[in-house]
């Protein structure tokens, strides 16, 4: 896929999934699911502030009537009531509302919940830039702080994944770092040498993976050849796992707010995807996140 707009277009296709929003009281969280619901996209559970999602819908023109709603006025009450939904299989989506990320993150860790799977969970943000020719997965900025080389694998895995559901068969992945060679006081590069290693030796799913690289060389075929770097990856990545959350989160933000960017965020590992977003984040960048979310479902 090469765009937000195919995106969409694909997942109106595959059926309406359940979807539970915790703490839904927020204008930008109610247009977003109003219009993924007319799409067919969706068929929410409003759990929150009742008397608040009433008025906060009739204000940003949203028709909620028809929505199932669970009153839950404490946000955290509303996080737990929705895992339960999920846990017990009457949703197949959980999306953050008006709470706190680590309120919802901590009831998900808790293992008593039922949505750990025993796999990393880690963000992925799916970014749709001008200058770019299709859609480019950046990977983990938003929950593994500083990955180990066995976290980058499953980074890398949850991120194939989301990959092959846009399409791509055999995704280009870029482990980006600031130079492209290895130096052992810079430990991404050396950890970025090690995971080309486990790809060529078969111990990573399906994918074509180069590195260290730079970021310019990563998006740029023309950087590349001017810097003397032979690479297939080279301005044509469909993934760009980053050394850590400070570097993903920076780079997405840098592309949306200086760029012009369009974006999409989830977070994959648990029994379900979770549409984890910051509440700052725009209607059009929560209905990209709950297509992304129910793509994987």
């Amino acid at each position: 896929m090469t765009s937000f707009a195919e995106l969409l277009k694909t997942v109106q296709q595959r059926g309406t999934k359940r979807l539970a929003v915790a703490a839904a009281q927020g204008g930008e969280i109610l247009t977003a699911v109003g219009r993924a619901a007319q799409m067919g996209i969706v068929e929410p559970v409003l759990l929150g502030d009742g008397e608040q999602m009433d008025r906060i819908a009739h204000e940003v023109g949203v028709d909620i009537a028809e929505f199932e709603k669970v009153e839950e006025k404490n946000p955290l009450s509303a996080a737990s009531r929705a895992i339960e939904l999920v846990a017990q299989g009457q949703a197949e989506l959980l999306m953050k509302g008006q709470l706190a990320t680590p309120t919802i993150l901590g009831l998900v860790l808790e293992k008593e919940r039922g949505l750990l799977t025993g796999r990393l969970l880690s963000h992925l943000a799916v970014v749709e830039v001008r200058g770019y020719h299709k859609l480019l997965v950046v990977t983990d900025g938003g929950m593994v702080i500083r990955p180990n080389l066995a976290q980058k694998v499953d980074i890398m895995k949850n991120a194939i994944f989301l990959a092959n559901r846009l399409g791509i068969q055999l995704p280009k992945i870029a482990v980006l770092a600031s130079v492209e060679t290895v130096h052992s006081e810079i430990p991404e590069t050396v950890d970025a040498a090690e995971l080309v290693r486990m790809s060529q030796r078969g111990e990573l799913p399906p994918s074509e993976i180069e590195g260290p690289l730079a970021m310019d060389i990563a998006v740029s075929r023309r950087a590349a050849e001017m810097k003397g770097v032979k690479s297939t990856v080279a301005g044509d990545a469909d993934i760009l796992l980053v050394p850590d959350v400070a570097s993903g989160n920076i780079s997405v933000k840098a592309l949306v707010y200086l760029a012009g960017a369009q974006v999409g965020g989830v977070v994959l590992g648990a029994k379900v995807p979770i549409v984890l977003l910051s509440r700052s984040d725009s209607a059009r960048t929560k209905l990209h996140s709950i297509a992304l979310g129910a793509l994987l479902c």
